[in-house]
């Protein structure tokens, strides 16, 4: 850990100077309570630093939670091996892109099964209890539920060290999430300029607690968070399905979970921290109190992790959420070919696209490293390595 000053504390052995310079201009604000912790995945982000965790005294900044809002990860272990599986994982990976729709803008045409009627049904329950109409944002918001999205967010099959077989995925709140997080981030700026509160950034400007505003946003960020969770839950039915579909020859839909977790980490929470009670955003980065499961990716074709929290105050109980990256999408897209990316891949069945190559795996950090730099945050329990993976456009 490099204590860069008494409100900036970073974790972060692969750092860029502007990436360093936005967390620390987000470290000045008054609020932030009692430091800035900056994970081994940073880099930069819009307002604040993705990899950083900020704690905050009566306020919350809704773009240091971000845009994705419930964004994280979800992993089921099979009961099956690496020497259960058929040799055409080609199938598997289009049976799922079938089941799930994938890609920006993609939902489903009509909801058809109970599962998914039922987390449609909590989710308008909730949405009624916080007082709003999610259509408000969304329109066909009940047909998001269920679906991947584009960019970073996977489904993937993997076999940990044991060569036991993992399901895997990634995403979050997908449009509705995105556009009640961008309609608060508005509201924030609108107050800033009304209140004539001078920020180091517009993308910085905060909800203060006690406010109508203030209340508002944490209503529809909880139910935000909740349809994250329930998406990657439906998701994982999904897959479930597919792959028990696959392995079995047809014998069976489903099978015995032997372990589950499901986490976020674009998220906000009320925790306690030195003493004091405050809204912990965590914009990529996991719960990493002692004891506490999570799971963290690296990029497309190298190693994930599942973990266990170990509790480290100073770091205000989190640790990373990924590898970061180290190229923006553009400058990958520059740098990298596509057979740079097959090379990458290697046995790794997937569609290979020219679409993916902002995802290469050169794109980003060494998971490897920023592994080595959570050493005091998490213990690794499995290394996962990619038998399968399924991406959106």
């Amino acid at each position: 850990m490099d204590r860069i000053s008494d409100r900036l504390l970073n974790w972060a052995s692969i750092l860029d100077e502007k990436t360093l310079e936005q967390a620390k201009v987000t470290a000045t604000l008054p609020f932030i309570y009692p430091h800035l912790a900056l994970m081994p995945d940073a880099h930069l982000g819009k307002g604040a630093t993705v990899g950083s965790v900020i704690p905050t005294l009566g306020a919350i900044i809704p773009a240091a939670v971000g845009v994705d809002i419930g964004c994280g990860m979800m992993a089921v272990r099979t009961p099956y091996a690496v020497s259960d599986l058929p040799g055409d994982r080609g199938k598997l990976r289009m049976s799922i892109e079938r089941s799930i729709p994938l890609s920006a803008g993609a939902y489903n045409r009509k909801v058809t099964r109970e599962h998914t009627q039922e987390r449609i049904d909590e989710l308008a329950s909730l949405a009624t209890g916080s007082g709003f109409d999610p259509a408000s944002y969304a329109k066909n918001w009940p047909l998001q539920l269920g679906t991947l999205g584009s960019g970073n967010h996977f489904i993937e099959v993997s076999a940990d060290e044991q060569d036991r077989i993992w399901l895997f995925l990634h995403s979050g709140s997908r449009g509705v999430g995105n556009k009640i997080a961008q309609h608060h981030i508005k509201v924030a700026q609108r107050l800033a300029k009304q209140w004539w509160i001078s920020l180091p950034d517009g993308d910085l400007a905060y909800l203060v607690e006690g406010t109508p505003e203030f209340t508002t946003y944490v209503r529809q960020l909880r139910w935000a968070q909740r349809f994250a969770f329930l998406n990657r839950a439906e998701m994982m039915d999904r897959v479930v399905r597919e792959f028990a579909y696959w392995v079995s020859g047809g014998a069976a839909e489903t099978f015995e979970r032997q372990q589950e977790v499901n986490c976020h980490h674009n998220y906000t929470e009320s925790e306690k921290h030195f003493g004091k009670q405050v809204w912990l955003s965590r914009k990529g980065a996991i719960d990493a109190t002692a004891g506490t499961w999570g799971l963290i990716p690296g990029s497309m074709g190298t190693a994930s992790y599942v973990v266990v929290g170990k509790g480290n105050p100073v770091a205000l109980n989190s640790s990373p959420h990924g590898a970061g990256r180290v190229h923006s999408r553009s400058s990958a897209r520059r740098t990298f070919t596509q057979d740079d990316l097959r090379a990458a891949m290697g046995d790794i069945e997937y569609r290979d696209t020219a679409a993916f190559v902002d995802e290469i795996p050169a794109a980003y950090k060494d998971i490897d490293q920023v592994m080595a730099d959570a050493a005091d945050l998490v213990e690794i329990r499995h290394t996962l390595r990619q038998l399968v993976n399924v991406k959106g456009d």
